[in-house]
């Protein structure tokens, strides 16, 4: 069976979370180096082998402490663990996608579920072939290894252990050479 290779468009895709504080209100963050892969034997995607990874020291949450702090080691220990990982399948549950696969952070990988909304393939005006998803799921920071926790005196949470992961990414197609004589 033949596959074809996809890979991730950076400059069409995002990669973000949201994590509660206090309780009241959403932090939201983005990792701005990523890199992924797919492969699949057919443009509907069911069964594709996918990968992923994520630079650690590209997290911006647009507050520089907080970015410094979320790099140490009370949270992803980026300098012992400098990216995220992902390997995993896409399928087909009648008609809905699931991305099912183990993400690894801080060292330690944990099998999770991500809904997929599959926006379909279209070419665009290079002559590139692209395919579009949307993947959304909520992992447990702690799952990870991710502990550091603090209350206020007020005895709020300051940060909640559920995390939404929310991903826009957009592959490209890629043209296998053909072989020369």
């Amino acid at each position: 069976m033949s596959t074809t290779k996809w890979t991730i468009d950076p400059t069409h895709s995002e990669v973000s979370f949201k994590v509660k504080h206090l309780v009241i209100s959403t932090v939201t963050g983005y990792f701005k180096k990523f890199e992924g892969a797919a492969e699949s034997a057919s443009d509907d995607f069911d069964g594709a082998k996918v990968s992923f990874a994520a630079d650690i020291d590209s997290i911006d949450t647009n507050q520089a402490d907080r970015d410094a702090h979320l790099k140490s080691a009370d949270f992803f220990d980026a300098e012992n663990h400098p990216q995220l990982t992902f390997a995993g399948n896409i399928e087909n549950q009648g008609g809905k996608y699931k991305l099912v696969g183990d993400l690894t952070l801080r060292g330690n990988t944990k099998q999770v579920e991500l809904d997929v909304d599959f926006g379909g393939v279209a070419g665009d005006p290079y002559g590139q072939t692209k395919a579009g998803f949307e993947i959304e799921g909520k992992i447990n920071r702690k799952d990870f290894g991710l502990t550091w926790s603090a209350v206020t005196e007020a005895g709020n949470v300051v940060v909640s252990d559920h995390v939404r992961l929310l991903l826009s990414v957009q592959l490209v197609k890629q043209v296998e050479a053909e072989a020369t004589a």
